[in-house]
């Protein structure tokens, strides 16, 4: 940023490392690294601007900073956001069960009333208005330390217009080959959980099997195709589905059933993806739209894996990229603590109280903190987020683990809690293993 704050051209970290060692420049924020130039005015320096990229999921939303010349995407900078909506849903069912079970016991002194609250247009649980809201700050936040021109965002998983009644996809694009398939086969390849209707084999090549045969009268509706491994495919041939599972009555009609059946988690993704394309399209005043059927053929013809955040700079019309970042910045909304005074037992009774106070010595939980311990078992530096206690001893959780009993002391504030927790993973990496470790 220039010395007013305003978003300048990001630089690369050996370029930063200059500029902070020759005092030209300040540290503004720590995670996400951004520096403050205290030399530099925007009116003379040259802001080409950079573009974002949004790929928005049900628990993990993937966002992308780049540049574009003559249709070249350039990644400079990826974040991958860990939404906590299911503990949110969670603890509402939790609620309502307590509720519920005060007006069964005759606990509640009032009659229960359902009548008289209504909802406003746009309206959204709280578990999905969350990953809104998240998506929204942290897309705000990249505005306010990089010079963002425009946002690509997935506003449809799928497009079901395409899709609908069994028609032919239409357009150049799908005619022609390029798009042919792809918003099919993703759709089904999540609703039967990427694995064969008939045997359940996951990790194999899969075709799309109708499931009543064409020769027998069955359409090319969505609800009848599904998803069959090669062996599968080749041994039920044309026949009817009840032929072929007759010695399996549950199996048929387990798959009779999750043919009809909608994807809701597909459909919960896309009400968000709507509501965020609506707030985007308020705050930023170029924002495109593309679907995740065209995102996937990006990345498969541009030879990348599959991760959220390379998702996101798939994301819309491009030619190829000829850069992707070399780490991914793991953001988990975490909150800002609890209204609860006492902590409970099993049985509900209080068996611990907190203190209304929140700082300690300068500290409160979840700062991002540095502790230098000289001597002793636990002595080294260790940076992470740390839990407060009144007695001045406090706890640090870093990526190696959870240090306990450190004194107030030896730590050194680096950045105030605003609600998440911050890791570093390699681009490319298995997600899934990396969030074990």
């Amino acid at each position: 940023m220039d010395k007013h704050g305003t978003p300048l051209q990001p630089t690369s970290p050996a370029r930063a490392r200059q500029l902070l060692k020759k005092g030209r420049a300040v540290v503004a924020r720590h995670t996400p690294f951004v520096i403050r130039l205290k030399d530099r005015r925007v009116s003379e320096s040259q802001v080409d601007g950079v573009e974002l990229g949004i790929d928005p999921g049900s628990k993990y939303t993937g966002i992308a900073v780049f540049t574009v010349a003559e249709g070249n995407r350039r990644g400079l900078y990826a974040v991958e956001l860990t939404h906590r909506g299911s503990r949110i849903r969670d603890k509402l069912t939790t609620r309502a069960a307590y509720r519920r079970g005060r007006r069964t016991r005759n606990l509640r002194y009032r009659a229960p009333r359902f009548s008289n609250r209504t909802r406003p247009r746009g309206w959204l649980a709280p578990s999905l208005r969350h990953r809104v809201d998240t998506t929204m700050s942290w897309t705000t936040r990249l505005a306010r330390w990089a010079p963002i021109r425009a946002v690509h965002v997935e506003r449809v998983a799928f497009d079901t217009h395409a899709m609908s009644n069994g028609g032919p996809m239409e357009g150049a694009e799908y005619q022609q080959g390029t798009l042919h398939g792809t918003e099919v086969r993703e759709y089904l390849l999540a609703k039967w959980d990427r694995a064969c209707a008939y045997c359940g084999a996951s990790g194999v090549p899969l075709n799309i099997d109708h499931i009543r045969p064409r020769s027998h009268g069955g359409s090319d509706r969505i609800s009848n195709l599904c998803t069959a491994c090669v062996p599968c495919n080749e041994k039920k041939s044309n026949q009817p589905v009840e032929d072929f599972l007759k010695q399996f009555p549950r199996r048929l009609a387990r798959i009779l059933a999750q043919a009809k059946a909608p994807l809701r988690d597909a459909a919960a993704v896309n009400a968000t993806r709507w509501a965020l394309w609506d707030a985007l399209d308020a705050e930023f005043t170029t924002v495109r739209t593309a679907s995740g059927g065209r995102t996937k053929w990006n990345r498969q013809r541009t030879g990348l894996p599959k991760t959220h955040t390379l998702d996101a700079l798939c994301v819309g019309e491009l030619d190829t990229i000829t850069r992707i970042p070399a780490t991914v910045l793991s953001v988990m909304a975490t909150g800002r603590g609890t209204y609860t005074r006492t902590r409970t037992d099993k049985y509900g009774f209080p068996r611990l109280r907190l203190p209304r106070q929140k700082q300690f010595f300068g500290y409160q939980t979840g700062d991002l903190a540095r502790a230098v311990v000289p001597i002793g078992k636990q002595a080294g530096t260790h940076v992470g987020r740390i839990a407060v206690r009144a007695t001045g001893s406090f706890n640090i959780k870093t990526a190696h683990g959870l240090m306990q009993g450190i004194s107030h002391k030896h730590f050194r504030l680096l950045q105030r809690a605003d609600g998440y927790a911050y890791a570093t993973r390699p681009e490319g990496a298995d997600e899934r293993a990396h969030r074990r470790a």
